[in-house]
C-alpha cells in the first residue's frame, strides 16, 4: 500500500476560498441583482405604473381612468379564488394580503389586439409595489387575463373557456 502525504498551507486555502466567494458574490450582483422580480415593481407614481404596463407591451392612456382603495377579502370565496388563481399564474398571491386595503388603479388600454370595446388594465398596489392585476376586455364574451400581451387577436368565433391564466370578469 502506498500512502501519500502533503503539507497543506491553511492561509492559501483560505485565500482561494475567499477569492471564490468574492467572485460568486460579484456574479450574483451583476447577473441576478439587476432583474426585478414579481412583487418588487415600483408603483410609487403614475409614471412607474404606466412603465410597468408598457414593459408588457401595453399602450395605455397616461392617467388612470379610476383609482381607489379596495379591500382584499379576509376569507376566500369562489370568485376570489378564481381571481387569485390568475394572480398565482403571474407569480402574485393576493392571499398574502387577506383583509388589507390596497390601491387599485385602472388604465384604459389603447392597443389590445382586435379590441372592439374598451379594454382596461388594473393594477393592485400595496406599499408602492405591484401585488397583482389584470387586463380586462369588456367586449361581450371578453375575458380577464394576466398582464402578458396575447400573441394573436382573439377570434370572434372562439368559445370562451376558463383557464388559470384567464377568467371571466369578476369582482371580489
Amino acid at each position: 500500500m502506498v500512502v501519500l502525504t502533503a503539507k497543506v498551507d491553511f492561509k492559501k486555502i483560505m485565500l482561494i476560498l475567499g477569492a471564490a466567494a468574492a467572485l460568486l458574490l460579484v456574479a450574483i450582483l451583476f447577473f441576478g441583482g439587476s432583474k426585478q422580480t414579481f412583487g418588487q415593481q415600483d408603483a410609487s407614481g403614475n409614471d412607474q405604473r404606466v412603465a410597468f404596463l408598457k414593459s408588457f407591451g401595453w399602450d395605455v392612456v397616461g392617467s388612470p381612468k379610476e383609482s381607489g382603495q379596495v379591500q382584499i377579502p379576509a376569507q376566500g370565496n369562489e370568485v376570489f379564488d378564481r381571481y387569485n388563481a390568475l394572480q398565482k399564474c403571474q407569480n402574485y398571491d393576493l392571499s398574502k394580503f387577506a383583509g388589507k386595503k390596497v390601491m387599485r388603479y385602472v388604465y384604459e388600454v389603447k392597443n389590445y389586439p382586435g379590441a372592439t370595446e374598451p379594454v382596461y388594465a388594473t393594477l393592485l398596489v400595496h406599499k408602492n409595489k405591484v401585488i397583482g392585476g389584470d387586463i380586462t376586455n369588456t367586449a361581450p364574451g371578453g375575458k380577464v387575463q394576466g398582464f402578458q400581451m396575447p400573441k394573436i387577436a382573439p377570434s370572434a368565433t372562439t368559445v370562451p373557456t376558463e383557464t388559470p391564466t384567464e377568467t371571466t370578469k369578476t369582482e371580489f
